[in-house]
């Protein structure tokens, strides 16, 4: 098992891709690694209730999913009950993480009401029994969170709170929970909260999330800030699978439809491997089709090949679909 903080070998800057909900699973991170792979990989948001509850360790098994080839990769998690998190810690060390990440960040309302995920900004004091508790299982632990709930001049206390907590990463989503990502992040704020982890804890690693498109933007915003150590892509991704790229190289088309038939293949693979008597923890087939908009924009007739692609009810006749497409649909009309 791996206890060492892994954080602390990072180079500056480093990329990662941020945890988003029925999106980075195990398949969809192959994807991107196979794209173009970022330092560090999250897995979709986990609940310490359900993990810790009688059927847990079932209903969370596709959530956690991973293999070595991921490394480093963090688990995330969010909750309520230190205890949850103090058991929840011990069995992802044993499943071989690198770290684990709690969830103070999420806007969903329904996380917000039971006082979990960006509702926990500002409860300093279950906050910290539940970082305190996550600790026990060993290793390195990190807080994904948002600016605050409804002003942004709240970070000046939660985020001096959170560095008061000796994590070895703090990763801040520059919006606040009621601007979900309705406004541009606060980019203005970044230098200070340089400042606040210099002055407070400089062995935590600061990452930011927002408005983060590829990795050349993560290039020019370390020049302007080499304060930061770390960069987040989330909804990017969906933009450019090939974001991650250090190169700067443009990606043809064809590429898309290559990566498009390897997610496909992936989808298959984990499907097969997961549990024939638990076919809930395998994401059904439908799930599939909010990726379709990735790998075929931009063209003209993508509209009906979509719609073509979202009427299929297998892989193999999505492939026969894709099979038919005219030879023109992979030459990038802008190459």
């Amino acid at each position: 098992m791996n206890t060492t903080n892994f954080w602390v070998k990072l180079p500056s800057p480093f990329s990662m891709l941020a945890p988003m909900e029925d999106v980075t699973d195990i398949v969809f991170r192959h994807v991107v690694a196979w794209a173009a792979r970022p330092d560090v990989f999250v897995t979709e948001f986990t609940n310490t209730a359900s993990f810790c509850s009688e059927q847990g360790n079932f209903s969370t098994v596709g959530r956690l999913t991973h293999d070595a080839g991921e490394a480093p990769i963090v688990a995330q998690i969010w909750g309520t009950e230190p205890d949850h998190f103090a058991t929840m810690s011990h069995a992802l060390r044993e499943q071989g993480f690198d770290g684990i990440d709690i969830n103070m960040g999420c806007p969903a309302k329904d996380v917000v009401k039971i006082g979990a995920g960006s509702g926990m900004i500002g409860n300093c004091q279950l906050a910290q029994q539940i970082i305190a508790a996550t600790k026990e299982g060993g290793l390195p632990v990190s807080v994904k969170t948002r600016l605050g709930l409804t002003r942004v001049a709240e970070y000046r206390d939660w985020i001096t709170f959170l560095l008061s907590q000796k994590l070895a990463c703090l990763t801040v989503h520059l919006r606040t929970r009621k601007e979900m990502s309705k406004v541009p992040a606060h980019y203005e704020l970044i230098s200070e909260l340089v400042s606040l982890r210099d002055r407070l804890s400089p062995p935590t690693r600061l990452v930011i999330n927002g408005d983060i498109a590829d990795y050349a933007q993560i290039t020019a915003l370390h020049h302007q800030y080499p304060g930061v150590d770390g960069y987040m892509i989330g909804r990017g991704v969906f933009a450019n699978p090939f974001c991650f790229d250090r190169s700067g190289g443009s990606h043809s088309r064809s590429e898309l439809f290559d990566l498009f038939l390897y997610h496909l293949d992936q989808y298959d693979k984990y499907r097969q491997i997961m549990p024939a008597e638990r076919p809930e923890l395998v994401r059904n087939f439908d799930s599939l089709k909010h990726f379709f908009k990735i790998y075929v924009n931009g063209f003209a007739g993508a509209s009906d090949l979509r719609a073509r692609l979202y009427a299929c009810t297998s892989t193999d006749e999505i492939r026969r679909v894709l099979a038919e497409v005219p030879p023109g649909w992979r030459i990038r009309e802008d190459a």
